[in-house]
């Protein structure tokens, strides 16, 4: 969500508004969810369906179709088996589906954003005055996307591949976390140094906190390794310019609008989904956690998994682990630790609050039932600041509201890859359920 622009709603209220609507009526397509695309002569349509989706924020598929146990891929489980209930068996946002206008632009189905095919290359400062200038298409009112609008964009079948991180060359195996059947992507030259996965794409959506050692910073997506992170204002090591990719339509996408139900769930109207208010680490669900391998809450990713979709909460018992894409859209970025005291997320949730590798207080890091390729990790969301171990100091590395991948198994590690990252194993869990509303595309299940 854009900083600011969340809307609480009491369940009085939305009821009365909705039993209000129903006595008035409607009779445009919006009211009844139809939907009609329609692209210029020569347009290339790579796949044609429709939401059915009357929702400020459908929320993208995640491109997963493959299940995964702790280290590879497997057969999807049926119920009762461990890893139930995953991505790539749920499919909640159904499939990444695109149409190539045939003018340099293409529209996102799901979302109804339109996205420019090609890329570019420009300093976050200047960022804002290229968008305003860009005339692709013939239109003259593209924009910087926010993080929520990228991120919807991303694939997260791509694979980082087998080589080294900080490797200049990408690998044979690597695979690029964006359509590249409609989308323009590169690995970035790296003849003046640099890695092969520096291919950040920026947006507006500044980090209200520092990273690092007081870098100023904004969240972007990278396509080349699949994550959200805070990157510095200035640019990275070797460059001053970031990649982008600019947008048009859609305003307001991301935001959310939340209605306590009063019984212990919170509903996003912009989404369609029914959260837990609590997450895996309150006392009201201290049961359902007793038998796990710590019992406070923090679980691996095979108890997250079964730890949702074993639930009865809130009177009902059809819980699940959320995908990636759908965890992230609970990120508030107005907030922060450092400059709220809270976590990035709205407070009309509860969060268990943690101390961190460098004694402080602080807030974890929440599963999602999305495997990272090939299959040893997990996506994570970081709604308390990302540590990283550097230098032998603790530092908030990403930023709260960055999206990073932790084992699923073993044992915590503490300065891994360049910037030392805390790699907890054993983090919270937050489960998710559809409304019944349109909230979630058909399931393959």
């Amino acid at each position: 969500m854009r900083p600011g622009r969340t809307t609480l709603v009491l369940a009085a209220t939305a009821t009365a508004l909705a039993l209000l609507a129903a006595s008035c009526g409607s009779g445009d397509d919006a009211a009844t969810g139809a939907t009609s695309t329609s692209a210029p002569a020569g347009a290339t349509t790579t796949t044609t369906t429709t939401t059915g989706d009357d929702l400020a924020t459908p929320v993208a598929g995640t491109g997963v179709e493959d299940c995964f146990d702790a280290t590879t891929t497997i057969e999807c489980p049926a119920e009762g088996e461990p890893f139930f209930l995953q991505d790539g068996q749920v499919q909640a946002g159904g499939p990444l589906t695109y149409t190539d206008n045939g003018d340099g632009t293409v529209t996102d189905e799901r979302t109804g954003l339109v996205w420019q095919q090609e890329f570019s290359q420009v300093a976050w400062a200047d960022a804002e005055a290229a968008a305003a200038a860009a005339d692709t298409g013939g239109f003259d009112d593209w924009r910087v996307p926010t993080i929520d609008e990228l991120w919807s964009l991303i694939d997260l079948s791509g694979d980082q591949g087998s080589a080294d991180p900080s490797s200049a060359e990408a690998p044979a195996d690597a695979v690029p976390f964006v359509d590249t059947d409609v989308f323009d992507f590169e690995y970035p030259d790296t003849s003046a140094g640099g890695r092969y996965i520096d291919a950040q794409y920026l947006t507006g959506t500044e980090y209200v906190s520092t990273t690092m050692q007081g870098d100023d910073s904004f969240f972007g997506v990278n396509f080349a390794d699949g994550r959200i992170k805070a990157y510095p204002k200035t640019g990275n090591a070797t460059s001053s310019v970031y990649y982008a990719r600019f947008v048009r339509g859609g305003d307001g996408y991301g935001d959310s609008t939340f209605t306590d139900g009063g019984d212990g769930t919170v509903t996003d109207d912009a989404t369609g989904l029914v959260w837990m208010q609590v997450d895996s680490g309150d006392e009201q669900v201290a049961d359902a956690v007793a038998a796990t391998s710590r019992a406070d809450g923090t679980l691996d990713w095979q108890e997250a998994l079964a730890f949702c979709a074993d639930l009865s909460y809130a009177g009902v018992d059809d819980w699940r682990l959320p995908d990636a894409k759908e965890l992230q859209g609970l990120v508030d970025y107005s907030r922060s630790p450092d400059t709220t005291g809270s976590a990035a997320i709205d407070p009309v949730f509860a969060t268990t609050p943690i101390t961190d590798e460098g004694g402080a207080d602080g807030f974890g890091a929440y599963w999602t039932s999305t495997s990272f390729s090939p299959g040893l990790d997990a996506y994570i969301v970081n709604f308390g600041e990302a540590l990283g171990l550097v230098g032998g100091e603790y530092v908030d590395a990403h930023g709260a509201g960055s999206v990073r991948t932790d084992p699923k198994q073993g044992e915590p590690q503490e300065g891994a890859g360049p910037q030392g990252d805390i790699r907890r194993v054993y983090d919270f869990a937050r489960c998710v359920r559809d409304d019944g509303a349109g909230g979630g595309a058909p399931s393959p299940l």
